[in-house]
């Protein structure tokens, strides 16, 4: 794994600090590179994380799914959880070094921010600006989605015990933020037309996951004609929670419950979309989308405490 790996390397060759980059980090300008390795070489920061400028319609499942999950229970705002590109102190390495090697040759994901929270080091958000990010050899939609939430929601279960105690969300970074930038050509109708679908053929194992309001708002969204769609932030982040409490008690097979995620999804991105598409700035949207998921933490804390409480 690719942590254990950096970690025995600085070993070998005693070295105190490790810059880690994806492929294509050439993309980056020698400023972003020195944003990401002065603080840790100055021993003041453990984890150094990008801040990257990217289209409004890309990184979305971080946007729906990673921020707002990893900001409502880490109380954190680092924008990107999984960057490709990290700074880390000697200690930062070897507690990922350990974690990889708890994991095993799984193929969970490791969660380099939560991972620094529950250790009590010090992180930090660097603004990198834009970068090319590599596309996976596989687009599936199915297959990232499910990989990607299935080691989230892995992670948040190991550290239960950490999240479900309060903390403050510290202050905002007014200095973030995304340039206009071009628009990926997105088909909202097929991904409605796809919601719509699944609306009709998944409200069994929907009904096993949600609450019946859930299902009431559901229904109402599958109403709503293509250019006024939009899945409501307070929804989605029930949803999300839900699904990560069905996920901890394997209601249904794990992976039928991920990919019943998919739909709910996509009809995220299209709301998303349409906002963006009507001249309202998409960072705002996503804040707003993290601000339910802070709002509604109390609800996945107790649903996580007494599932038996709740029995769609």
């Amino acid at each position: 794994m690719l942590f254990i790996g950096a970690y025995e390397l600085a070993q070998k060759y005693d070295a105190k600090h490790i810059l880690i980059l994806g492929p294509d980090s050439g993309s980056l300008s020698p400023e972003a590179l020195s944003q990401l390795t002065t603080s840790v070489m100055a021993d003041s920061v453990d984890l150094a994380v990008p801040y990257y400028y990217l289209p409004p319609n890309a990184g979305l499942v971080n946007s729906a799914i990673l921020y707002p999950l990893t900001r409502a229970l880490f109380a954190t705002r680092i924008r990107y959880p999984l960057a490709i590109d990290l700074g880390l102190s000697l200690r930062m390495a070897e507690r990922l070094a350990g974690a990889g090697q708890r994991l095993g040759q799984n193929d969970a994901l490791l969660w380099p921010v939560s991972e620094a929270v529950v250790a009590g080091y010090n992180i930090d958000e660097f603004d990198v600006g834009t970068r090319a990010l590599p596309q996976p050899a596989d687009p599936d939609i199915r297959a990232i989605l499910g990989l990607i939430t299935s080691s989230l929601f892995s992670d948040v279960e190991a550290k239960a015990a950490f999240w479900q105690r309060a903390r403050r969300l510290p202050p905002g970074r007014a200095n973030l933020g995304s340039p206009p930038g071009a628009e990926r050509t997105t088909d909202v109708a097929s991904m409605v037309e796809g919601f719509r679908l699944a609306y009709s053929n998944l409200q069994e194992i929907w009904g096993l996951v949600l609450p019946p309001a859930a299902m009431v708002g559901l229904k109402r969204l599958s109403l709503l004609d293509a250019g006024s769609f939009r899945l409501p932030e307070n929804l989605w982040a029930r949803i999300v929670y839900d699904f990560l409490v069905a996920y901890r008690l394997r209601t249904i097979n794990r992976g039928h419950l991920l990919g019943a995620l998919i739909p709910l999804y996509l009809a995220w991105v299209a709301g998303h979309v349409n906002l963006a598409a009507s001249g309202s700035d998409p960072e705002r949207h996503i804040e707003a989308v993290a601000a339910a998921f802070d709002a509604d933490k109390p609800y996945l804390v107790s649903r996580w405490r007494w599932p038996d409480r709740f029995n769609p």
